[in-house]
């Protein structure tokens, strides 16, 4: 990037409407999820699932506010390419001092991509690689908190965890699910209690995360080198108070409460990328990708998810191929085998007795990214405008292309783009589990 020597008012004004617009955005944003431990408390089931479903279309509100200030302001689409450098520019300056930069980097491509070619979209006008560190970034309250049981005892730091959320619904039987938890980590540890060390400490979330009718306390036990994650779901019992379900010890366990094939958690978090961390020392097999769309914050993710797929790129060597599994009648399906996603795009002609149309099947994958998706469908990260390496592509795949989505592809020299395209978690098509199933796995 060529930094413009002079300095321009235009794009100073245009770094703070861009700055005031995602400000906007996530003060929304933890306000709603301020919302979800009231309604929790209340039992207002109908209240959290509306909050979750609102709370998904706020960005793309604010985006478009954000564009329309610029253009009517500025008129942005019209402004020259050094104003659109210098105001990136202002606008990391401005991010010196903030607490959610990454999102606040991602709100600015979102803006900028919406008025401008994808031509400028590299490094020298949007955010491809982040500008600001997350590392270190304070927190008002902090974003976990630390308790030492040794000085106490156990089952009083245990009671102290659970008052310190604040919560007004009174318990059932506090004691006895405290004492319900203790056995449960006795026979997790049924060879006997790791020694305690002088560090041995609790370390809990500040916030508790909620999502439907569960309250989530995620925490993990430092003892030492070893780091022994948990995560206990509170819930109302048929009386309306409150008590401890279980406690989750595996991190496998604890995982699953991530899958992308659930509904998205309402957490306060002042800084995001320190509950990210947190979560990610829990849960190591878990990217940061994934972490930040469980959280709500799917922008984010697929920002992420992409920085990671580009990474991947450079760093192997396989083919894009058609995916295995029986051909699809709506969607042209295709992976790579090296990376743990598919790849779908909607063909031109449908097949069969399918009588819909490009419109409504994106329609239908808007409906369930808005809705609780539990038990139902895994989550699609959606992309516009996506450039490959064509180089990467199989010859049977860009046959497939060319002939069934012609008109979602745009082909250059070296790179072929795709227009609209859904990414989602690669997993095994049943046909081809069955073909490789033994009898009692079938039944």
């Amino acid at each position: 990037m060529q930094i413009p020597e002079y300095y321009n008012p235009v794009a100073r004004e245009i770094a703070q409407a861009l700055v005031d617009g995602f400000n906007r955005h996530y003060q929304l944003f933890r306000a709603v999820s301020q919302q979800a431990k009231q309604l929790f408390e209340d039992a207002a089931w109908q209240g959290v699932q509306r909050l979750v479903r609102d709370r998904i279309q706020f960005y793309d509100e604010r985006v478009h506010e954000t564009v329309q200030r610029l253009q009517h302001q500025f008129h942005a689409d019209l402004l020259d390419d050094e104003i659109w450098q210098q105001a990136k520019l202002y606008f990391i300056g401005l991010l010196t001092n903030h607490k959610q930069p990454e999102l606040a980097e991602t709100f600015f491509n979102s803006v900028f991509t919406r008025i401008l070619h994808r031509d400028y979209f590299n490094n020298d006008f949007i955010f491809i690689r982040p500008a600001i560190s997350t590392e270190y970034i304070e927190s008002d309250p902090p974003s976990y908190r630390s308790y030492y049981p040794k000085q106490r005892g156990l089952r009083h730091t245990l009671r102290q965890i659970v008052a310190d959320f604040g919560w007004r619904r009174p318990f059932a039987n506090l004691s006895r699910d405290l004492a319900w938890v203790i056995r449960a980590v006795d026979e997790y540890f049924a060879q006997g209690w790791p020694q305690a060390e002088a560090n041995l400490q609790i370390q809990l979330l500040s916030s508790a995360f909620y999502r439907n009718k569960t309250a989530y306390i995620f925490g993990k036990v430092v003892n030492g080198g070893q780091v022994y994650p948990f995560a206990v779901p509170v819930l109302h019992d048929a009386d309306g108070r409150l008590y401890l379900d279980t406690v989750l010890l595996e991190p496998w366990r604890i995982g699953v409460l991530f899958s992308f094939s659930r509904a998205y958690f309402m957490a306060d978090m002042e800084v995001p990328s320190g509950y990210v961390q947190f979560l990610r020392s829990m849960l190591p097999t878990k990217t940061k990708a994934e972490l930040y769309t469980m959280l709500g914050l799917q922008k984010q993710g697929k920002n992420t998810f992409y920085r990671d797929f580009m990474q991947h790129l450079q760093h192997s060597n396989d083919q894009f191929s058609v995916a295995p599994g029986i051909r699809g009648l709506v969607m042209l399906v295709f992976t790579l085998p090296s990376y743990p996603y598919v790849f779908k795009l909607i063909k031109d002609v449908f097949g069969g007795p399918k009588e819909v149309d490009r419109a409504t099947v994106k329609a239908k994958y808007q409906l369930v990214k808005r809705h609780d998706r539990v038990g139902r469908m895994a989550d699609t990260l959606e992309f516009s405008n996506v450039a490959f390496p064509k180089a990467r592509f199989s010859d049977e795949l860009l046959d497939e292309l060319r002939r069934l989505a012609t008109s979602s592809i745009e082909e250059g020299p070296d790179t072929l783009v795709i227009k609209h395209l859904y990414i989602e978690r690669r997993m095994k098509p049943l046909n081809l589990y069955l073909m490789n199933s033994d009898t009692a796995e079938k039944e």
